[in-house]
């Protein structure tokens, strides 16, 4: 199947005919082509939305609404299919896809469908001067967003939607990896009666097509969720341009555990936070922190626990741990399981690629628990992104506080207590974006969501997406 470009509501062809592989990681084959998007293709999306940007701006707030509703409804009609699709592009299992990312791009596009009509400006009275202060908040006009493979529809809908909820056109970017169910989405817009430009859909590669995006001189914001590295390059290019920029970056998150926690649910939960989506997820609690007190018990009943994970092809209902979403990933992964090794560390369980009968080319991999000797290690201190976690004994607050906090990413923490005056104290010296306590990944979307150090700049949920792809503009009005 050929993936194309949507661009002003029609599909195109890359123009410089440049296509690229689309693999499946449950079986390791080639299954459709996409574009490697070039310069051109980029500004015929970029005089698409320029033209499209005048009128829509200036759409009355209900009838955006009415859009980006109507939209989130067509998601839901064609979950069936946009479940399929995302799973055979990510290797996710397909009860995830359809419990999870699919309904959770419907809600994206129905939360900022309704919230656009509860954004509200500032008014401020100078009493004694007889004036008065309001603040316009208009939108900045074309900007890019640029979405990671990990949670395709998900996270590319979580940046579309507040940008053209808040009158913006779009030049949007999926992974290349994970293309098929941003192309779907085109479809959907259409039917929903999106006008033609509001959102285009260029797709390739970061060094080709998302180059294009960010040095772009005439998009004026950019939106990133992706890797670390990345994101530094993506500051580097468009700072000097006077560029807004949102970036969602890497994480390495702390999983905290005392001894007078709700055991059995922080055992499930930890269970699911360190291997849902095969550990590919920004948010997994890829490092767990345990008491001393508890600790040989709670090693013992995890990896009994992990050991019962089904590693199997997407499509079964019995299948826990999917395809890894890349061979490229799977290899990465599989090195830091040698770097573990080489630094003393111990593989509690897992470590091995999986062959699964009939589909011996899938990217397949045991889910891992490794027992580190110390936090300096490199697998405690780099993102590895996979079915990977290690796991380690405290016996004080203020030691687990200084290793939970010394790595250089800060994007989320999971502490998990009964004793309210140290959840006060934790939460509060936590460095970390998001602290989710006795429990994990349960999001309200009017919240703030990003990170800080190494994790990311700015913020994205609620009205601080809103606020993002908008400019303030301060009127003084003296009477």
């Amino acid at each position: 199947m050929n993936i194309k470009n949507y661009i002003n509501g029609n599909l195109h062809d890359p123009i410089q005919n440049n296509w690229l592989d689309n693999y499946c990681p449950a079986t390791g084959k080639v299954y459709g082509q996409i574009p490697n998007s070039s310069e051109e293709d980029v500004e015929n999306a970029y005089i698409a939305a320029k033209s499209a940007f005048p009128s829509w701006s200036q759409t009355t707030l209900e009838e955006r609404s009415r859009i980006l509703i109507r939209i989130s409804e067509l998601i839901e009609k064609n979950l069936d299919k946009l479940v399929e699709a995302e799973s055979e592009d990510n290797g996710k299992p397909i009860s995830l896809a359809k419990t999870i990312d699919i309904p959770r791009a419907s809600s994206n596009f129905r939360f900022f469908g309704n919230a656009i009509t509860q954004f509200a400006s500032e008014s401020h009275e100078s009493v004694g001067l007889n004036a008065i202060n309001y603040t316009l908040r208009q939108p900045i006009g074309v900007v890019g967003c640029i979405s990671p493979w990990n949670l395709p529809l998900y996270l590319f809908t979580w940046k579309i939607a507040p940008a053209m909820a808040a009158g913006n056109c779009v030049i949007a970017k999926p992974s290349e990896v994970t293309p098929m169910t941003a192309y779907l989405l085109g479809e959907i817009c259409n039917e929903a009666g999106l006008p033609k430009g509001v959102l285009n859909i260029v797709h390739g590669l970061g060094n080709t097509t998302g180059q294009s995006i960010i040095e772009h001189p005439d998009i004026k914001a950019i939106s990133f969720t992706g890797g670390t590295a990345t994101g530094a390059h993506i500051a580097k290019v468009a700072a000097p341009m006077f560029k807004k920029l949102s970036l969602e970056l890497g994480g390495k998150n702390p999983n905290i555990i005392f001894d007078d926690c709700d055991y059995n649910d922080m055992l499930d939960t930890t269970v699911r936070s360190s291997f849902a989506n095969q550990g590919q997820i920004c948010l997994c609690g890829s490092r767990i922190f345990v008491e001393a007190s508890i600790y040989d018990k709670f090693k013992t009943d995890f990896v009994e626990k992990v050991k019962r994970l089904k590693v199997g092809h997407p499509s079964e209902k019995s299948t826990d741990i999917g395809a890894i979403v890349s061979k490229p990933h799977l290899e990465k992964v599989l090195n830091y399981i040698s770097i573990a090794k080489e630094e003393k560390s111990k593989i509690l369980c897992g470590g091995n690629q999986v062959i699964l009968n009939g589909f011996e080319n899938g990217y397949y991999l045991e889910p891992t628990v490794i027992e580190v000797p110390t936090d300096e290690c490199r697998v405690n201190q780099e993102e590895i992104f996979g079915p990977v976690v290690t796991i380690m004994p405290f016996n004080t607050e203020d030691e687990v506080l200084q290793m939970a906090n010394k790595v250089k990413y800060g994007l989320s923490a999971t502490l998990w207590t009964s004793n309210l005056q140290r959840t006060m104290r934790m939460t509060n010296q936590l460095q970390a974006g998001v602290v989710w306590v006795n429990t994990w990944l349960m999001r309200d979307l009017r919240t703030p969501f990003g990170g800080i150090k190494d994790s990311g700049v700015g913020r994205e949920g609620g009205f601080e997406a809103l606020r993002f792809f908008t400019e303030p503009k301060n009127v003084c009005i003296k009477y």
